[in-house]
């Protein structure tokens, strides 16, 4: 159990380093494309819904194990 554990830990530092680094493409890639603004501001926003739909699930599945221990 530890080992999935630690997977499950390895595997949402990996969505929250991946968000933030694709978050923080889509601003530069936005400071420097006009014409393509509005794409790369919809991309921004997935990234956004993506992190909090992870982070939500993430403390669903957190509240479901404490409970049920």
């Amino acid at each position: 159990m530890d080992t999935l554990d630690e997977l499950a830990q390895a595997l949402i530092a990996l969505i929250r380093l991946g968000c933030a680094c694709r978050f923080v493409y889509c601003m530069v890639r936005l400071a420097g494309a006009d014409e393509e603004a509005s794409k790369y501001k919809k991309r921004s926003r997935n990234v956004v819904l993506f992190y909090i739909l992870a982070e939500s699930i993430w403390q669903v599945k957190d509240i479901i194990l404490f409970y049920y221990q």
